[in-house]
């Protein structure tokens, strides 16, 4: 796949409420919806999709505003009915070296260079991509293919959470699919730190210092 550098342009904030968008910007059939997802533990998760204007997938909104049931009902039809869709993802240890925003930047390009169609535009802006960018305020609520890009980045990482929660039983990552929530918290002071948590990310990062310094000091 041929790859160009991405244009960096400011966020656009007047496109209408819902999908259909007149603005010239995203009147291409070709638009690849880029988003990602993840928290406080686990890989960070990008899915990016081009619809096809001849198959509409009817109920897309930003995934937060969604029941988990109505997304794990809308991402086989997304899949199904897609010009073309990728899941990409950037493992925990990329995180912690990166850091989160570089990490995600990486797991959207993987997901816009898995894609079996070269877009004509992007909405998100890493370097590097193989399309025009355009970032969108809010635009996982704005713009059809941004909506099921959320939809498919969140069902992936709640499945994968789920299969952790397996391997990692107490941690209650299918619950709160990795979230920094009360329970969580208190199950890695109760249970210890697993290869899952982001070391770069609080309470997790406090807690390995404070061990080191405990242990230095019984040196």
């Amino acid at each position: 796949m041929a790859k160009s550098a991405a244009s960096k342009t400011q966020p656009t904030t007047d496109l209408p409420s819902l999908f259909g968008s007149e603005d010239p910007l995203f009147s291409s059939t070709l638009v690849a919806g880029v988003d990602e997802a993840g928290p406080l533990a686990g890989p960070v998760c990008a899915a990016a999709v081009i619809l096809d204007p001849d198959r509409p997938v009817e109920g897309l909104n930003d995934s937060k505003k969604l029941s988990a049931a109505r997304r794990e009902a809308l991402a086989p039809l997304i899949r199904e009915r897609a010009l073309a869709w990728c899941v990409a993802w950037a493992d925990v240890h990329e995180i912690d070296t990166l850091n989160i925003l570089q990490a995600t930047m990486l797991a959207m390009k993987r997901a816009v260079e898995g894609l079996g169609v070269r877009p004509e535009l992007i909405n998100r802006t890493p370097q590097g991509l193989p399309a025009p960018a355009s970032a969108v305020v809010k635009g996982d609520a704005r713009v059809a293919a941004i909506s099921a890009a959320s939809i498919l980045a969140k069902t992936a990482r709640d499945a994968r959470m789920a299969e952790l929660d397996k391997i990692y039983p107490g941690y209650g990552f299918a619950a709160h699919a990795g979230y920094g929530t009360a329970r969580h918290v208190e199950a890695i002071r109760t249970l210890g730190i697993t290869p899952e948590h982001r070391r770069s990310f609080e309470p997790v990062k406090s807690m390995i210092a404070g061990k080191a310094a405990k242990e230095n000091e019984n040196d």
